[in-house]
Parts: structure tokens; C-alpha cells; sequence
């Protein structure tokens, strides 16, 4: 396994403020946040936000990042100006240090119950059989659940994070032996990576209140689906799931991949309180130092760190400030970054397309061409791989959708290697995949050749 000596966190500054619309149409400048709640981190409908309690004994990812705004304050009743990021030393390894040797991805998600199952092994066999290399298995769900139980009494080395899951009574037992199953995936040549929903998490909201999002009259703040979030400012936030990720490379993970690493979304959420002056320490700031603080100890571990981000954040401004996702910095700040660039999830018009759902080359295509502008500039050997994520279902919500079959899949794959990247994964959220529109095991090299 690759070993990096400890990363200075990369601290970026923040970029213009713009002011947002909900209600603005998309284009190929500025994307509207579509609201199906489909895909990996899909966009609820809006929740509501008034307030974020922080206890004055807390605290914040500010007081971690150097800032010197008070762990309670707010926009209101605090005057301070952006801390401006002390240098940092370069990294002894660079992201293309890191990720060169590496799979190049090709792969599927799994949920936890799917990978508990006995549908896990026709899954494998699919992989087997055709050029899917790699698993983006469940760890933490979008419920707070841990999809293992696992004790320290069962294991070799010391997990800490294992007894603050034990007390939550976060763990489920969807994969009954998940030593058993990552030894089945080595044995099968098939590359691992942990997902870890980060920031809407009902179970750790409930265990420690103080860092949930409240509203006024101390209800948490939930998504449509009733599911709580918590605070992407606190230190503690960012602590847990750091040591659930350790946990995951301990376990034999090759890749930690992070989703819901963003702020929520809806009306209310822009005038919420997290404890913070966010003039001072805007949302993208903190999205990027919980990934950089992340990325230090994970990296000591040889596990690379990749973020799922909107696609609509690829030349939308007024996206970036929403959800704290700036596509440039992140592609500086992890090892890899996965757009969701699902067709369903553009609005009618974008990209001139009438239905970008049905046009799935062109839509991937154009959003990919947008990557690889807004990443040109960062030096090759400091730039994430990107990996997108693709649709593998049909949206039947959407106006003018079609069905999305083999044919539709491999027009996505092949308008990913048209815009110049390699890798990508597939959604489907009832992991209901076949071998249609994949290339066969044999056949790969013959097309990696004609690439």
C-alpha cells in the first residue's frame, strides 16, 4: 500500500459571492438543482432550516481551520473579515503519485443489504464476466446506519469508532460478516470503495443533538424523507467520519468515497445559524477542509479519498454557493471526484437539449466537456481523477424521459471517454444491473486499444 507522510490542509479562498434562485433556469452557465431525490446524493425536495444550535462547550470546524469567529456567533452579531490561510507545505505525494497505479474504475453501487445477500453473488459474477472492476459498497447509508456490526473482540487491531457505533446503536447487520466478504472481493480481483453518506445522518443527530441542525422550536431539521442533518461545521462531525473511513481502510477498503458531503438545500437553509459567521468561513471553505482533514490520516493509511459532487456544480456559481461544492478546489483538495451527471437530473433546456434525459450522450458528453474546462488549469500531477457517475435507470418522473437500457448506458460510457477521462460508475439505487451495454471481460482490452 502506497504510505503519505501527513498533508498540510489545503485551504482555498472563497470565490465571488453570488446571490441565489431556486427558481432561476438552468442553462449551460447556471444549472438549476433539479429536486427527484434519485442518484447518488439526489437532491431532496426542499427541507426546512431556521436555526443550527452550537454548544458554547463545542466545537466548530472554524476553531480546527484557524478562523476566529466564536463557535456561537452568527452573521448578525459578529464583524470579522475571511482568515486568510497560512501557507502550507506541498505534499510529499501528489495526487498522480497517488492514484497511477491504481484501477482504473469502472463500476457499480452496491447497497448494503444487496451486498448482504445472496444477490451479492450474481453481482460478482457480473464483474467477472464483463470490464466492471469495482464495488461502491454501502459503510454509512443515507440513515446514519453503519450497514456491519462488528466488535473489537472479533478483530485482530483496535477500532474506537467501533464502541461510539456500538452506543448509538448505529450498526446493522445487513453484510453478516463483512471480513468474509471484502476477503470474497480480493479473491475475485475487485476493487472496494467504502461509501460514506456525510452530513444527513438522523442517527448521530439524535445521539448528540448538539450537533444536529434545529429549528426554532428544537425539532431537527429533516429532509423530505424525515432524515436529520447535522452541522458540516463541527469538528466532531468531521471526526466520526473520519475514523468511519479509518475504519473502512482497516478493514480492506481500497478507496473511501464520501457523499452528502455538501450542505442541505431548501429556503430555510440559507438563513440558518451553524454557529459560524459564514462571511468569514463560507460553506465551500468547510466542505474542503473536512475532505483535506480527512484526507491527512487517510492517506497515511494508502487509501485514497474521493467526493461525490452535483454535476450542476460545473460552471454554476450560484450551485457552488447552495451546496459548498466548488468543483475546482475540490479537484485539487481529493484524490478523485464523481459528478453526478444523470440526465434526468438537468432540467429541460440545458445544454440546448430539449430533454436531456433523452439525450443521454450529449448530456454527458457536454457536462464532461465543462469538466474538463474548469480543471485545466490545475497542474496534471495535482489534479482528482474524475469519475462520473451514470445513469443506470429510467426517470420516469421525468417530462419527455425514456427508458434507459443497455443501448443508453453505453452512450454515457463511451461520451466519458469522448471528453478525454476513463473511469466512471453506475446508479441504481435497487443495484438491478445487467450485462447490456457492457463490454465483455474479453473484450476489454481490444477497446482500451481503440480508445
Amino acid at each position: 500500500m502506497i504510505r503519505n507522510k501527513s498533508l498540510g490542509k489545503r485551504l482555498l479562498a472563497a470565490g465571488i459571492m453570488l446571490i441565489f434562485s431556486m427558481s432561476g433556469c438552468g442553462t449551460d452557465n447556471e444549472i438549476e438543482l433539479t429536486g427527484n431525490g434519485i442518484g447518488s446524493d439526489g437532491i431532496e425536495a426542499a427541507a426546512t432550516v431556521d436555526s443550527a444550535e452550537v454548544t458554547a462547550a463545542g466545537e466548530t470546524a472554524l476553531d480546527v481551520a484557524g478562523g476566529d469567529a466564536a463557535s456561537t456567533g452568527t452573521a448578525e452579531d459578529t464583524n470579522k473579515t475571511a482568515p486568510t490561510p497560512a501557507p502550507t507545505p506541498r505534499q510529499e505525494l501528489t495526487t498522480a503519485d497517488r492514484m497511477t497505479d491504481r484501477t482504473k474504475v469502472k463500476g457499480i453501487y452496491v447497497t448494503g443489504p444487496k451486498a448482504g445477500s445472496t444477490g451479492m453473488e450474481d453481482l460478482i459474477g457480473l464483474v467477472d464476466e464483463t470490464e466492471l472492476n469495482a464495488m461502491v459498497i454501502d459503510v454509512k447509508n443515507d440513515e446514519g446506519n453503519v450497514t456491519f456490526r462488528l466488535t473489537n473482540e472479533e478483530i485482530t487491531q483496535n477500532i474506537p469508532v467501533l464502541d461510539q457505533i456500538s452506543e448509538m446503536q448505529a450498526g446493522v447487520r445487513y453484510i453478516r460478516d463483512i471480513q468474509a466478504l471484502m476477503q470474497e472481493l480480493k479473491d475475485h480481483n475487485i476493487y472496494t470503495i467504502a461509501r460514506i453518506v456525510c452530513f444527513k445522518d438522523p442517527i448521530l443527530a439524535a445521539a448528540r443533538p448538539e450537533l444536529a441542525l434545529t429549528k426554532p422550536d428544537g425539532k431537527p431539521v429533516t429532509d423530505a424523507n424525515g432524515l436529520a442533518w447535522v452541522n458540516p461545521y463541527r469538528q466532531e462531525v468531521w471526526e466520526y467520519l473520519t475514523e468511519l473511513a479509518e475504519m473502512a481502510a482497516d478493514l480492506g477498503f481500497d478507496e473511501i468515497q464520501y457523499d452528502y458531503v455538501r450542505f442541505p438545500v431548501g429556503s430555510d437553509a440559507n438563513v440558518a445559524d451553524y454557529g459560524v459567521d459564514m462571511d468569514a468561513y463560507p460553506k465551500r471553505q468547510a466542505i474542503q477542509d473536512f475532505l483535506a482533514y480527512a484526507g491527512d490520516r487517510l492517506h497515511e493509511k494508502g487509501c485514497v479519498v474521493t467526493a461525490d459532487v452535483f454535476g450542476t456544480i460545473i460552471g454554476s456559481e450560484t450551485d457552488v454557493q447552495t451546496v459548498g461544492q466548488d468543483y475546482m478546489a475540490l479537484g485539487q483538495t481529493v484524490d478523485a471526484i464523481s459528478p453526478m451527471v444523470y440526465p434526468s437530473h438537468y432540467a429541460n433546456g440545458v445544454f440546448g437539449l430539449k430533454v436531456p434525459d433523452a439525450n443521454p450522450y450529449e448530456t454527458v458528453l457536454a457536462a464532461m466537456q465543462g469538466s474538463v474546462e474548469e480543471l485545466q488549469e490545475i497542474p496534471e500531477a495535482e489534479r482528482a481523477v474524475v469519475r462520473p457517475w451514470l445513469q443506470a435507470f429510467t426517470a420516469t418522473w421525468v417530462p419527455g424521459h425514456i427508458s434507459y437500457n443497455g443501448t443508453q448506458i453505453r452512450e454515457q460510457i463511451q461520451a466519458v471517454y469522448d471528453a478525454g477521462y476513463e473511469e466512471w460508475i453506475l446508479w441504481n439505487a435497487t443495484n438491478r444491473y445487467s450485462a447490456e451495454g457492457l463490454l465483455g471481460a474479453d473484450e476489454v482490452e481490444d477497446n482500451e486499444n481503440n480508445q
